[in-house]
């Protein structure tokens, strides 16, 4: 779940953001279905990358690189859709940190509807999936960059189906919103 820590870090980097142009109030339709492509295709590839493994091919670093991918592009896409273009300089770290100002209370809110005739335990706990959601995009970006250096291919494995069940989650909740 994500803490208040970093919902502050991302909603101070996102005014700063904004001001020096790295975010831009700004729709493209053209944009917006080319991320929902990449997405799809980033997904499509992951699933099947990680179904080509064998006793001797172990592609999970490029499992995590496109499920991390889907995430990145459909992200995009909902941004794109509420009104806000992703600069070309730190693209990523200003995509994780848009999306958790701006989609976090509509992916809540998208999540509660969706179950509203549950229990109230399960009201709470789809309250908390956004968090849980938006973390994850957190925690593909940095897996991503470390991930190749200091795991056996068990381990590898589990990261890498970790990471595809993260993307498309995290791809079909988004898709909710466009």
């Amino acid at each position: 779940m994500l803490d208040e820590k970093r919902i502050k870090e991302a909603e101070s980097n996102v005014r700063q953001y904004l001001q020096d142009n790295l975010l831009k109030k700004q729709t493209n339709e053209t944009a917006k279905a080319m991320y929902i492509e990449n997405a799809d295709l980033s997904l499509e590839t992951a699933k099947k990358l990680l179904a080509l493994e064998t006793k001797d091919y172990h592609p999970y670093l490029w499992v995590i690189v496109p499920s991390y991918y889907s995430m990145y592009y459909i992200a995009n896409a909902v941004l794109l859709k509420l009104g806000y273009k992703v600069g070309e300089k730190v693209s990523h770290k200003v995509t994780a940190d848009a999306i958790i100002v701006f989609v976090r209370n509509k992916l809540k809110k998208s999540l509660l509807e969706e179950y509203e005739n549950a229990q109230e335990t399960a009201l709470e706990l789809m309250s908390q999936r956004a968090d849980v959601l938006l973390k994850s995009l957190d925690e593909e970006r940095e897996k991503r960059s470390k991930f190749q250096y200091q795991m056996d291919e068990q381990a590898k494995l589990g990261k890498a189906v970790t990471s595809l069940e993260r993307a498309k989650e995290f791809v079909f909740e988004m898709k909710k919103l466009l």
